[in-house]
């Protein structure tokens, strides 16, 4: 089956993004989802019949299989920020991608692209990102020619970042500089994501690469909380957080029963600054042009301004 991709964790932030922008580059996409039921959207994103939904679990090779089946493509989204039962960092960014790639080579899969993250190291003490770095050498070891995409944090609407630290804002006196807010970041639209998975399925050229993606601008983690406050008009007490305190907090956040606010495994990660190496090509070797957050954020964390959306009509409004 000719122009057929099939995009494992297509119905997330980013995947949702991704078939998006393959829909309009005229693929057809079959979305692979754990619960097709929570994905019927999807078919939203293209034309009629151009998009499908397909039951699918990494940890399921049965189900990996027909999800590929006469599929020319594959892009492998599946990925996890925190562990919560069987979701672990082994068991889907290791594992799953490994599954994934095996039966995209016995089903005669022709171009794989891999979601992983900047800052995957082998030997990094985070977990996350120690394992980011073994899926890829797994996808690789079976599939020379896949494209591995590495992101740094990734913005938009449904973000895990500024959401995240902007509702934080709203019940809390006070935002966390966790290090003392120095580690360094470049946030990248997940707009510009899903354009760079659709640029090097396109270009034959990419293959067996690894690009790094960043957005324009570099920010220290202290400035990006200052950007959240900035644009949710809260007034907040920015209180350094040294790592060790922090790695205390979020293992005892980890044992919630609920979303952890963060996690030791993140405190970790934030002990290293999270910018491409400049070593690796990115977006403008692409032909993208990274979108500030600056331009993005404040369409989507007006939600929590006082007065939301008519927050500068609340403003106005006399007294």
């Amino acid at each position: 089956m000719q122009n057929l991709v099939t995009v494992f964790g297509g119905s997330g932030f980013v995947g949702s993004q991704v078939v998006r922008a393959l829909a309009k580059r005229g693929w057809r996409i079959r979305v692979a989802v754990r619960q097709p039921n929570l994905a019927y959207e999807m078919r939203l994103n293209g034309d009629v019949g151009q998009i499908d939904i397909a039951q699918a679990n990494v940890r399921n090779e049965a189900s990996v299989r027909r999800a590929l089946e006469g599929a020319s493509a594959c892009v492998n989204l599946v990925g996890v920020l925190y562990e919560g039962g069987r979701q672990g960092f082994q068991a889907l960014h290791v594992m799953g991608a490994r599954t994934i790639a095996a039966a995209a080579r016995d089903e005669g899969v022709q171009q794989f692209v891999q979601m992983s993250a900047l800052g995957a190291d082998p030997a990094s003490a985070a977990k996350y990102a120690r394992t980011k770095a073994e899926g890829e050498a797994a996808v690789r070891e079976l599939l020379p020619r896949a494209v591995v995409l590495r992101p740094s944090v990734v913005f938009g609407p449904e973000d895990d970042f500024f959401n995240r630290f902007a509702a934080m804002a709203q019940i809390s006196p006070a935002l966390p500089l966790i290090g003392g807010g120095h580690t360094r970041f470049q946030p990248v639209f997940v707009g510009d994501v899903a354009q760079a998975v659709a640029a090097v399925l396109a270009d034959p050229d990419c293959a067996g690469r690894t690009y790094e993606l960043g957005g324009p601008a570099v920010y220290t983690f202290r400035q990006l909380m200052e950007l959240v406050l900035a644009e949710t008009g809260l007034r907040r007490f920015l209180a350094p957080l040294p790592f060790p305190v922090a790695g205390i907090l979020g293992k005892l956040a980890g044992l919630l029963p609920v979303k952890p606010p963060i996690t030791a495994d993140q405190v970790e990660m934030l002990r290293t600054d999270n910018v491409p190496s400049g070593h690796a090509p990115g977006l403008a070797d692409l032909g993208i042009t990274p979108t500030s957050a600056e331009s993005m954020i404040g369409s989507y964390l007006y939600r929590y301004r006082r007065g939301g959306q008519f927050a500068d009509q609340a403003a106005r409004a006399p007294a």
